[in-house]
Formats: C-alpha cells, structure tokens, sequence
C-alpha cells in the first residue's frame, strides 16, 4: 500500500482523434515548450490509424510543422555555433593581449565564456529529431500512406530523407566530440594517474556514448527496413498491373485479329458475288443483243408481207372480207410493232405468229386469245417486265406494276390473259411449304418454236 502511493502517478492516456483535438495539437507543434509532448500524441494516432481520407490534409500539416522545428533547431545549432567562433575570437585576443603585457599566469582572468561545445547547448535535440524521424517513419507505413495525396507522398518521402540526413550528421558529429573528449581524458589519465574518479565519469561518458550511438543505429536500420517494405509492396502493387495491362493488351490484339479475319472473308464473299454479277450481266447483254437480231429478221418480214401486191380485190365478197380482216390485223400489228420498238421484241414475236397463222390457214383461223390493241400493249409490257425478271415474278408484283401506268387494270384481267397465253407466259411453283409462291415466267422463245 505504502509502495502504491509513493508510486509516481501514471501519464494520462493520450486522448483519440478529433478535429477539436487537432487544432489543439497544431499550435502546441507550434509552440517549442510543448513540442515534445505534441509529437508523441501525433505519433500515437499515426501508430493507431486514425489517418483517413477526410483528415489526411490535418496530418499533412502538423507533420509539416513539425518538419519546420527541424529548420528552427538547425537555425539554432548554427546561432551557437556562431556565438562559440566570437567567444572563442574574444577570449584569444584577451590571452594575447595578456601576454603582451607580460601578465603572470596566475594573474590570467579566468574565461567568460565556456568552451563546452554546441551539442551541449542543446541536450534535447537528439531525442526531437528522433521523434520527428520516428513520425516519418509512421507516417509511411501503409494505413496512413494510402491516405496521403501523390504530391504528399512526394514531400514526405523528401523531407523524411532529410530529417534522416540530419539525425546522420549529428550522430556523427556527436561521435567525434566523444571521441576528442576521450582523447583528452586518456591524456590526462597519462598525465595524472591518481585521477581515478576522472577516469571512472569519461567510462560512464563512453557508455553513455555508446548506447546513443547503438539507439541511433537501430533507428537507421528500423528505416532502413521500412524503406525495404515499401519497395517490395510498390513493385508488388506494379506487377499485377502490368499483367492485367498484358492481358488486356492481348485481347485486343485477339478481338482484332478475329475482325480481320471477318473482313476478309466478307471480302472474299463480295467477290464472288461481284464475279457472279457480272457474269450474269454479260449474258443479258448477249441476250440483249439477240433479241435485237431477232426484231430486226421480224421488222424486215413485215416490210415484206406489208409489200406484197393487192392482186385480189376483184374477188367474191367472202374473199374480200377476209382482205379486210387481214387489213384490220395489218393494222394491228403495226400498232404492236410500234409498240414492240418501245418496249420490246417479244411482244412482236407473238402478233408476228399470229398473223402468219392467219395467213397461212385463212379460211379455218381460230380465235385471237389478244383481243384488242389494249391487251396487245399489255402483251408487251408484260413481256418486257418479265424478260428483265429472269426468274419470274409473282402476280401481284406484274398488277402493281401495271397498276403504276394504269390504275384501271386489274388483277383478274391480268390473270386471264397471262393463262390464254401459255405459249408465251408459264406460270411456276416456287418454294416449299408455307413458302409455296406461284411465279410467272415470261417463255416466248422457247413457246415460238413448239407454234
């Protein structure tokens, strides 16, 4: 119980994150009576994780200023350094001035000014710098470095590096003072060898020494360490992203090979088909032009028979009427003849055929399936629709046709007189099933010689 109270109280515990505290611990940063105490509490949130996307800027400023209390301590160390040169000046131009004079030694005033030297003058600052770097260091761990912005990243990485060349130096510079003032009490030792208490503090001084420099070495390699941890997660981080990189690169690359080769065979088919065009275009062309062989044998048989004499006018009256009947046929197949000249020859071949019928047999002649100079123009234009339809047609497609150059005709009169016609129209079946389509096919040629 009595040990309990003579116990010293314990520190009070470090309060959590808030934007209150916050504020509070960046002016005590500010403040180099509280500095100490402000950094341990903001490298008790850093350990702890408190940093996240909202408050990462707050950190970023109070490890800014405490950055900048780096900068006041060099400032400092280089004030006293500059005092130390003028005091050092001053008390050798008194010792000079005294020894002109020709002074006794004893008579030597003594020194105002002490020759301890500037790391003295400043005991705390190898504990600040290592609590700055010890911030650094928590600073780039993970929790916390992912929060920071890329340029945050970048000044910190920068000013770690260099507090850390700061820490270097000073230790080194710390080092070489220990070592003088060992020289100096290893002389002395010489010099006095009953100075065993002397001896015993430059041990303790030695020790003393010693486990700063072992302290600062171990904060070296646990940064050294750090660093090493995060070359390994950032080349880490990199490689994944690179093979997803390759990866998608490759299927690219894939995507675009298969579209060529669809290209290609796209192309390929195109060809074949333009081949296939133009075949089928020079064998209308060479249909084109028999046709016009055709007319023309067919145009110069009916100059012939329009030529030939009207020997027979004295006649009974039933020849008479039949030179009349074949008059008025004359007449229409002039009217088909023009007609066929417009359009077409195949309408020709048809009243042609039928007219050297009647010529040839005029007593037993059989009724015209084309009764008028109408439906001779409907022949004709049928003919020539059907001729540049080589694979036939349906027989709504000839009426709507027909129907655009007459809006009278009809489908039934259409049908009619394509079925009194068989010699010159056949009608197909097409299609299997539900596709079954009756066409009709213009077969004049072929008709002509079964006549």
């Amino acid at each position: 119980m009595e040990e309990d109270l003579l116990r010293p109280p314990s520190p009070p515990p470090i309060v959590h994150y808030s934007d209150h505290e916050c504020s509070l611990l960046g002016d005590k940063i500010k403040d180099d009576g509280n500095f100490a105490e402000a950094v341990q509490v903001l490298l008790t949130w850093l350990e702890r994780g408190e940093v996240n996307r909202r408050n990462a800027n707050n950190f970023y400023s109070m490890i800014q200023s405490s950055n900048s209390h780096i900068r006041r301590l060099m400032n400092e160390k280089a004030q006293h350094e500059k005092e130390m040169e003028e005091a050092k000046r001053g008390s050798r131009a008194l010792w000079l001035e005294y020894w002109d004079n020709s002074l006794p030694l004893c008579s030597f005033p003594p020194a105002s000014v002490s020759c301890t030297p500037v790391d003295a003058l400043c005991p705390s600052c190898t504990s600040t710098v290592e609590q700055i770097v010890s911030v650094f260091q928590a600073a780039s761990k993970q929790k916390a470095w992912d929060h920071f912005t890329k340029a945050q990243r970048k000044n910190l990485d920068l000013w770690r590096k260099q507090v850390q060349e700061i820490r270097n130096m000073h230790s080194e510079q710390l080092m070489g003072i220990r070592r003088e003032e060992e020289m100096e009490m290893s002389d002395d030792d010489m010099a006095d060898p009953s100075n065993s208490k002397h001896s015993e503090d430059s041990v303790a001084s030695q020790t003393e020494a010693l486990k700063e420099e072992n302290d600062s070495l171990r904060c070296q390699l646990d940064a050294y360490r750090n660093e090493v941890e995060l070359l390994k997660q950032e080349q880490n981080k990199n490689q994944p992203q690179r093979s997803e990189e390759e990866n998608t690169h490759s299927q690219q690359l894939s995507f675009l090979q298969q579209a060529l080769q669809g290209m290609q065979t796209q192309l390929i088919k195109m060809q074949e088909e333009l081949k296939k065009r133009e075949v089928e275009l020079e064998k209308s062309l060479d249909d084109k032009q028999q046709l016009k062989k055709e007319v023309q044998t067919l145009k110069e048989g009916l100059q012939n028979l329009q030529s030939l004499p009207h020997t027979e006018e004295t006649q009974d009256p039933k020849v008479s009427q039949q030179e009349t009947s074949q008059e008025d046929d004359k007449d229409t197949e002039e009217s088909v003849d023009q007609t066929t000249e417009e359009s077409s020859a195949s309408a020709v071949v048809s009243t042609v055929v039928s007219c050297s019928q009647e010529k040839e047999a005029p007593t037993e002649r059989s009724p015209s399936p084309v009764q008028s100079e109408r439906q001779a123009l409907l022949v004709g234009i049928i003919s020539t629709f059907l001729h540049v339809h080589p694979f036939g047609a349906s027989l709504e497609y000839i009426c709507s046709y027909l129907q655009r150059l007459d809006s009278k005709i009809s489908t039934s009169e259409v049908e009619a007189l394509l079925t009194r016609l068989p010699c010159t129209f056949r009608q197909e079946l097409s299609g299997v099933g539900a596709s079954l389509e009756k066409r009709w096919n213009f077969c004049g040629f072929q008709g002509i010689k079964s006549l």
